[in-house]
Parts: structure tokens; C-alpha cells; sequence
């Protein structure tokens, strides 16, 4: 004892002391099954077209997205979501290029399931904005609102062709009203019972989307405030999980993810379904940027902000470095 008798009683340093007791003692780690890749597929193109964005990410060919499936199961990483983008001559008003068993998602999923099976866990974006030419979410009424049931009725009819093609999970992600409830119903009707849905429960209008609309070609007119939810709100995305879940959602998502840690450990502490979280485009971006202007050690960065996604309460997470971090650790 000392002069100043026991005080402090309590060392908690005690336990950060080596990096093997650092290490023993982590209450969250990070493993390749926690990681989704999402991943791109454009149609007419000879070479992978990079992202200026996103430096590192591209827009792939069919064989070089094969060869990223490939690799992502040597890696163990647990899945892969689906992007297609079409050719610009191919959009429409009704986005049906996103309907067409030979477009060019569909395609992508039976050359992914041809190459790795069930090996990998394929996944489907299930939303229009690729394949509209004014790039909402889901058709327009007469006045160029997105008219929401009618949008139903399309997203009931990719689920059915995403399904035919060999995908494991749909993942709608265009925040109509009802989404989820009619999806399960379509791939139920047409035998698809085991093919599991992905809700985008909590998707946010966010800034940090900007990246992610050159990955897609986007050809958004205006904005889709009236439909992907506030920044400002919480309860309303509690009420929207609840409804994806009584309208049977398999798995929930939360989207952003950084900006939004609150609303995922909200949304973790909830339900007794997998939670996803998708760290997305914006957020990929500016660590990489940070990294290349030499202000942060991008990898120690990586390392983190997943952790504190997963900390958060997120089972799986999409990200951009689900293969390059799969492989690390």
C-alpha cells in the first residue's frame, strides 16, 4: 500500500496491457461471414469501368464480376448484393429492362449462381431507378409523382424474374409502402418460397448516396424525399420496421450505416431477425479520400468504422471491402 492507500482500486488498463490481452479481451470481432459485397455489372462493355468516386470499385464485365465472386468466396466473405446497369438506350419510364429475364441483372445472377453456386449467398437489388430513364425508384403518374401501388405491381414482377434467375435473396430497396409484403406474396404464388427478403427497412435521403449514383448511371431527375425517409427521424423508422416485419421480412437493413449507429443499435436491440447495415458509397469514399491525402492510415480507418458498425448491432455488412477486409483478417 501506499501513501495514497489503494486508490484507484479499479485499473482497467490492466486489461489493455499487451496486444494479446487487447485481443482476448474484444467484445466484438470482425469475420468474413459478417461481410456482403456489393458489386456492379454494366451491360455492353468489354473492360471494367472504374468509378471515379470510388476509387478501387468498378463497374464490371460478366467475366471479370465472376471472377469478383470467385474471389470473394476464396476470401469467405458470406455474400454478394447484385447492381445492374443497363444500357442507356434500354431505360424507360416503366424500367422494364429490370423485368426482362434476359436483362441485364438477371443475366448476372445466373452467370454468379454458374460460377459459385451456393457457395456465396447471391443477393439482388429489387428496385427501377437503374433502368428509368428520370431514375426514381418506381414509375410516375400523370402528374410525375412516383405512384406507389403501381410500383407494387413491378417490384412483384422482378422478384419473380430475379427468383427464376437463381438469387437467393431480394433486396427491395425502393421504400414504397407495402413493398415487402407484396414481394413475399409474388415469390410465394410462383414457387419461390425459400427465397429470402432482404427488407431496406431504414433508408434514409442522404447526401452520402452521391457516389453511388455514377456506379448505377443514374439518371435521377429531382429527388426521392418523398419517399426514402427524414434524417431527422427515428420513430418513423421503427414504425417502418415494424410493418417489413409483419409483412414478413427475413432479414432487416439499415442505410447509411455510419450516420446512422443510433438508429441501427435501436433497431439490433428490436428484432430477433438479422440486421444488415450497408456502409455506403459516401462513406467508402471519403475514408479512401482521407487515406489518399495522407490525414488517416486508411486501413487502421477500414478496421474501425466496421467494428463500429458491428458494435452497433449489425450481424451482416455490405461494404465495398468486404473481399480486401475478408482476406486481412
Amino acid at each position: 500500500m501506499t501513501k495514497y492507500g489503494s486508490f484507484p482500486g479499479a485499473r482497467p488498463r490492466r486489461l489493455r496491457t499487451t496486444p494479446a490481452m487487447r485481443r482476448m479481451v474484444a467484445e466484438h470481432r470482425l469475420h468474413p461471414a459478417d461481410l456482403i459485397l456489393p458489386a456492379f455489372v454494366r451491360e455492353g462493355i468489354g473492360e471494367p469501368v472504374p468509378i471515379s468516386a470510388m476509387p478501387g470499385v468498378v463497374q464490371h464485365t460478366r467475366d471479370t464480376l465472376r471472377k469478383a465472386a470467385v474471389e470473394a468466396v476464396d476470401a469467405g466473405v458470406a455474400g454478394i448484393m447484385l447492381f445492374g446497369v443497363p444500357e442507356d438506350a434500354k431505360k424507360d419510364g416503366a424500367g422494364t429492362a429490370g423485368t426482362d429475364p434476359d436483362g441485364i441483372l438477371q443475366v448476372a445472377i445466373r452467370d454468379v449462381k454458374a460460377e459459385v453456386g451456393d457457395d456465396l449467398v447471391i443477393m439482388s437489388d429489387l428496385c427501377l431507378d437503374e433502368y428509368t430513364d428520370h431514375g426514381h425508384c418506381g414509375v410516375l403518374d400523370a402528374e410525375g409523382r412516383v405512384d406507389n401501388d403501381a410500383t407494387l405491381e413491378r417490384y412483384a414482377e422482378m422478384a419473380q424474374v430475379q427468383a427464376d434467375a437463381g438469387v437467393h435473396v431480394v433486396g427491395p430497396s425502393g421504400m414504397m409502402d407495402g413493398q415487402v409484403g407484396v414481394i413475399r406474396d409474388a415469390l410465394d404464388q410462383t414457387g419461390h418460397e425459400d427465397v429470402s427478403v432482404l427488407a431496406y427497412t431504414v433508408k434514409y435521403s442522404s447526401a452520402f448516396f452521391g457516389p453511388f449514383r455514377e456506379a448505377v448511371g443514374s439518371s435521377l431527375q429531382g429527388d426521392r424525399k418523398t419517399y426514402q425517409q427524414d434524417p431527422a427521424n427515428l420513430r418513423e423508422s421503427m414504425r417502418e420496421l415494424a410493418l417489413d416485419l409483419e409483412e414478413g421480412a427475413d432479414m432487416v437493413m439499415v442505410k447509411p450505416a455510419m450516420p446512422y449507429l443510433d438508429v441501427l443499435a435501436k433497431v439490433a436491440d428490436t428484432v430477433d431477425v438479422p440486421v444488415a447495415a450497408y456502409q455506403i458509397s459516401g462513406e467508402y469514399a471519403m475514408i479512401e479520400a482521407a487515406a489518399e491525402k495522407g490525414w488517416i492510415d486508411r486501413d487502421k480507418a477500414i478496421l474501425e468504422a466496421l467494428t463500429g458498425i458491428k458494435r452497433a448491432g449489425a450481424d451482416m455488412i455490405l461494404t465495398y471491402w468486404a473481399t480486401e477486409v475478408a482476406r486481412g483478417l
